[in-house]
């Protein structure tokens, strides 16, 4: 089995990669009947030169490979015939701006599997970069808060080589006596908890955060119970929120005037409602000036993400008065981190994690006679979409509904 490493494509190029130079050389010893090559790129996190060194062949074409791997999309003009391929497709949602890629890996016989829908049995991811994108996410929280407040000045994280000169940024962190709140859980949330730990910030309860004044910096982790309440005063009940969210409503207002900083990481759907509304940020009583927006759903949970921003340039700021996007760090706007790639602001640190799972728990199924984990992940196969992913028919062929 000849496998192959993808050249990122997508503008501008992700500089992520699905397997180090060391894990490429682990699986080539592992497996002896698997050879591994990798597509030239000059803007990978890990050079060309780092994996000729490792032993690993680097090449301009992959046409010879039977399995790809990628991060991001690859361009529909990109995809070779016949290939099977892995990346995250961001096609299960329908997403306009990726039909046509849908519709090529169809219509060139390819066998395409996401990453975002490998599962365990028990319905959990297997792989992600959630975690990486807390931490850069929250991160980044405290570089904007920095930046508001001209107290301290932080190295972007992309400018970090790795996640420990990251943490050595981090003792620069000078908030003052902030209360933050951070909504969502999974895995994002906890790579934003990983980083508040490691600040030594205090974590405290709903009912404390809402009552007391702290002299120190404070955060509290809000999950759906806490965020959200049944819009007839019915008492929580877990399963019957995720399968009814329309009959809910936000309960994060009474935040509102009582917090500086929100880190938001929930898992939000177009039912779901948003934790306020554009207008409250008009209310005198709004207290919250820098809003890290992990999630990053336009107009979704956080209603002033009007846009994703780069990592190049990953604020704006929203005009309280006039109800618009406008520069960042004036007096009296709210500063919003909307980034949408963060793992990609440390890419040697994610990489190697996401190999490592790749490694040990997705390479294995190439080798067995059935696996519930690729068939469950693989969307279209021999010209067709599976049976799992046949509601994508009108997505991929609007011309026949």
């Amino acid at each position: 089995m000849n496998i192959g490493l993808l050249r990122e494509r997508k503008t501008p190029p992700d500089e992520r990669v699905a397997l180090t130079p060391v894990q490429c050389v682990s699986i080539q010893k592992r497996y002896p009947e698997v050879k591994i090559w990798v597509e030239s790129s000059p803007s990978r996190t890990f050079s060309d030169e780092e994996y000729r060194q490792a032993g690993i062949q680097v090449v301009d074409k992959l046409d010879h490979c039977q399995v790809l791997f990628g991060i991001k999309e690859v361009p529909p003009e990109n995809l070779m015939e016949g290939k099977t391929y892995f990346f995250f497709s961001h096609t299960i949602k329908k997403q306009p701006y990726n039909q046509k890629l849908l519709r090529t890996a169809l219509d060139r016989n390819i066998e395409l599997i996401d990453y975002e829908t490998l599962k365990w049995d028990s319905g959990q991811r297997v792989l992600g970069f959630g975690r990486w994108a807390g931490i850069v996410g929250a991160y980044n929280a405290f570089l904007t808060w920095g930046m508001k407040r001209g107290t301290y000045t932080l190295k972007p994280a992309w400018q970090c080589h790795d996640y420990a000169e990251l943490l050595r940024e981090c003792a620069k962190i000078n908030t003052g006596s902030i209360k933050i709140a951070l909504t969502g859980a999974g895995r994002v949330a906890n790579g934003t908890l990983e980083l508040l730990r490691q600040l030594n910030i205090l974590e405290v309860t709903p009912e404390d955060f809402l009552l007391r004044n702290y002299e120190q910096p404070v955060f509290v982790h809000l999950n759906s119970h806490e965020l959200y309440r049944h819009k007839s005063g019915k008492p929580w009940n877990t399963a019957h929120f995720y399968q009814n969210h329309s009959e809910y409503e936000s309960s994060f207002r009474s935040f509102l005037p009582v917090c500086d900083m929100l880190i938001n990481g929930i898992f939000w759907t177009e039912d779901l409602p948003r934790l306020f509304e554009k207008a409250d940020t008009a209310w005198p009583g709004f207290r919250i000036s820098v809003i890290a927006d992990i999630s990053c759903d336009v107009e979704g949970s956080v209603p002033i993400t009007v846009d994703a921003t780069s990592i190049k340039d990953p604020v704006f700021g929203w005009d309280r008065k006039k109800q618009e996007r406008c520069a960042p760090f004036l007096p009296d706007t709210i500063d919003v981190m909307a980034v949408g790639n963060l793992p990609n602001e440390l890419p040697r640190d994610a990489s190697s994690e996401f190999g490592e799972r790749l490694f040990h728990d997705v390479i294995p199924e190439l080798f067995n006679s059935h696996s519930d984990m690729l068939d469950g992940a693989r969307i279209t196969r021999a010209g067709t979409l599976t049976e799992r992913y046949a509601y994508l028919s009108d997505y991929a062929y609007p011309e026949k509904g």
